[in-house]
């Protein structure tokens, strides 16, 4: 009998649920290892068939990497912040408005949980799959929590810098579980003392690594005798980041009860308020019943959207079921005036979703705006610059120009995301819009494309933006990049409003036209500025608008078709009956919104500091490789004014000595530039970084290459990037190593 009770495990239990465990969990407690071996001993080993790496070392030179805190005494000894990548994972986008407090309104929080964390977005210089999961809807979210199961779980800078971007919160986790947190649990609270140095601890790296907060998970009992020091923990980590971060947020997880108890309420009462009262907010529990946010939002009274009633999307007992009905749930709660943390929003990314995961991840998301509605409204301050960058793709450009052909990944490098609206039947509407990783990007590494049929008299509005941007005195200029086909168009609706005016709605295209003036109060003609370095295939429009006392609110796009400019094909083409649709293709390459005084000034690469260090070499007969880190500031010691820089490397080649009477033959790297007597071969692209330091890691170096020079080119939060001659650098000497 128990053979073949055996056997029907190994039928059903698949080595993708163990690696799933895991991943899923930090170590598979020793119970469950020995059932494993004994069901599926063959499987088992394959857990661990590979030789083990080395344990990681933190305080060694490597590739920057995000990890999390696993003990106790890792959190005390403070061992972090000399780690080698503690400065890489600093995060370096403010939250705007700063040290502003949470609306009075329901709120949506989100709680990650994708494969137990720490996946692709884990490398902080990007990654190499543009497959990478990614979220983009910001304008529906509040508040962002990194969650894993590790004890102290911190958000990689990537999620903090483009939540930050879009005016979201962002929270690491702080969890116990099992008897190993049990312990932990047990020493972290064994004096008043220790609970306050913990609880600083955890501020400390809040505010060092530049996020909001935390969500506290203690899922495991606690004596009952050391509830008094769980309160003076919670309580004091609440106040002491509250007074080094203003702004911040502690929120608390519906699991121990006020007497010690590991039971889930799934409703704000009398065993979890204490906590409740001493925190920002309580995280409620999935298997709420219909009327426990009603019932909350009593208890909670003027604080009742402080209480985040608890979806799992998984559906794992969760009301409504999650997963497509996740908005049943939203439903319910948004009525009881309360808010909302959605758990596990992944769960269309790791169940591979049909037909593909962007399209899946916008109907999911779609679901959630039809249910709760957007929260975030952007442009809210100038500059505004948008390249539509989801943080993944399969090239990069650089004003129009491709300088990477490969997959990457990096969700810090997303700008303001579109505020796109799924079309369930994309045969409804004669034009399909979505952000583009495929079609050369003007900028970055996405954009947006516009691709059906349209009719000649006809045009298409998308939804872009929905801003709150008050127009001062000044003009404000409006740019854009287009690429198009035949007689395809694009331009931008802008509609502002004003308390005295009203509303006004202005048409933005690249010539005069009849065709549908009486939807816009105005149509302004763009002029294209003389850009000689402009790739082809690109056209840069642009105009200056002065709106004073106004507040854009919305813009779109136009999809429009070029009418015949000549009379007779003008008659001829109102001949026409039928109309027939032609075929309609535009690329949005980027959109940029500033005042003229608002124009970066680079400075010369003379006001910079650049030093390379941790040198290490490597490689095999006939190559070498090198790794080292390059950091650099600017000598007046002012270092915020840029928030990206770009890395390249030039690879220099020493010039031969030519036998006498015989010619000189160019290495066959690339068309050479004769400069300072040296052969200069094209930059490469090396990646980008958000922080004043790049690490090159295993860099092979041709046996011909005598110098290397890295070239760091500074770039503005509107969009513009310091000429690359002008940039900052650093040669290396690979001769003399």
């Amino acid at each position: 009998m128990l053979r073949l009770l055996l056997y029907f495990l190994r039928l059903f239990i698949t080595r993708r649920t163990l690696l799933y465990l895991h991943n899923f969990f930090t170590s598979i407690p020793k119970p469950i290892t020995n059932l494993i071996a004994k069901i599926m001993p063959n499987q088992s080993d394959d857990l661990n068939s590979d030789p083990p790496p080395p344990p990681f070392d933190p305080s060694k030179p490597s590739i920057p990497i995000s990890y999390p805190i696993n003990s106790l005494e890792d959190l005390d000894s403070a061992s972090y912040f000399t780690s080698f990548h503690y400065p890489f994972n600093k995060s370096t986008v403010p939250l705007h408005p700063p040290n502003s407090a949470l609306p009075p309104r329901p709120r949506l929080l989100v709680c990650h949980d994708m494969q137990g964390g720490y996946v692709d977005d884990k490398w902080i210089q990007g990654g190499h799959n543009s497959g990478a999961y990614a979220i983009w809807h910001w304008y529906l979210i509040d508040v962002f929590v990194y969650f894993s199961h590790n004890l102290v779980t911190l958000p990689p800078p990537c999620w903090t810098n483009t939540a930050h971007r879009h005016g979201v919160k962002v929270l690491g986790t702080f969890i116990t579980e099992w008897d190993e947190g049990a312990a932990i649990c047990k020493k972290l609270l064994s004096t008043k003392e220790s609970a306050h140095k913990y609880a600083e601890r955890l501020a400390e790296l809040a505010v060092a690594l530049g996020f909001d907060g935390w969500l506290l998970n203690l899922e495991v009992k606690v004596d009952i005798g050391q509830i008094p020091n769980l309160k003076e923990f919670v309580s004091h980590l609440t106040q002491t980041i509250h007074s080094s971060l203003p702004g911040s947020l502690v929120i608390w997880y519906d699991s121990v009860t006020i007497d010690g108890e590991l039971s889930w309420q799934n409703q704000l009462n009398e065993k979890n308020k204490p906590f409740f009262d001493i925190t920002d907010g309580i995280f409620i529990n999935y298997t709420w019943k219909e009327d426990y946010p009603k019932l909350s939002a009593r208890v909670a009274g003027d604080r009742k959207f402080d209480v985040y009633m608890g979806i799992d999307v998984f559906g794992r007992g969760t009301f409504g079921g999650g997963q497509w009905t996740t908005n049943v749930a939203l439903d319910v709660i948004k009525k009881d005036d309360v808010s909302a943390a959605v758990f596990a929003p992944g769960w269309v990314y790791e169940t591979k979703q049909p037909p593909d995961f962007q399209t899946a991840q916008n109907r999911w998301w779609a679901l959630v705006e039809k249910s709760w509605g957007i929260v975030q409204n952007y442009p809210k301050v100038l500059p505004f610059y948008s390249n539509f960058d989801q943080g993944r793709g399969n090239h990069i450009s650089i004003d129009g120009a491709q300088v990477l052909s490969a997959q990457w990944n990096n969700i810090s490098s997303q700008s303001f995301q579109p505020f796109l609206e799924y079309v369930d039947d994309p045969t409804s509407n004669t034009i399909d819009v979505r952000v583009d990783c495929s079609e050369v990007s003007f900028s970055g590494g996405g954009n947006l494309t516009f691709k059906g049929t349209l009719e000649a008299n006809a045009y298409v509005s998308t939804r872009l933006f929905l801003g709150e941007l008050f127009m001062g005195g000044l003009p404000v200029r409006f740019t854009y990049s287009v690429k198009s086909e035949g007689n395809s168009q694009l331009g931008l609706s802008l509609e502002f409003s004003s308390e005295m005016e009203g509303k006004k709605k202005l048409l933005l295209a690249s010539q005069e036209t009849n065709q549908f003036s009486s939807k816009f109060d105005e149509t302004i003609v763009l002029h294209q500025p003389t850009k000689p370095d402009t790739a082809p295939g690109w056209v840069i429009q642009e105009s200056n608008i002065s709106m004073n006392g106004y507040t854009l609110t919305e813009i779109r796009a136009i999809c429009y078709r070029k009418q015949p400019e000549n009379s007779e094909h003008k008659s001829e083409a109102r001949s026409k009956t039928t109309q027939d649709p032609a075929e309609y293709f535009a690329v949005l390459g980027h959109i940029s919104i500033s005042t003229s005084i608002q124009n970066t000034e680079f400075p010369p690469s003379t006001s910079w500091i650049v030093k390379g260090k941790d040198v290490e070499w490597g490689g095999s007969q006939g190559s070498k490789t090198l790794s080292l880190k390059i950091s650099w500031k600017l000598k007046d010691g002012w270092s915020s004014r840029f928030p990206r820089y770009n890395i390249y490397v030039e690879k220099l080649i020493k010039q031969a000595v030519r036998p006498q009477g015989r010619k000189l033959e160019t290495p066959a790297l690339a068309p050479p530039n004769a400069r300072n007597g040296k052969t200069e071969v094209a930059g490469e692209y090396l990646g980008e970084s958000q922080v004043e330091a790049f690490y090159v890691s295993d860099f092979i170096i041709p046996s011909a290459i005598s110098s290397l020079k890295y070239i760091i080119q500074p770039c503005d939060s509107g969009g513009a990037s310091q000429v690359l001659d002008d940039a900052p650098f650093f040669q290396f000497n690979v001769e003399g190593q």
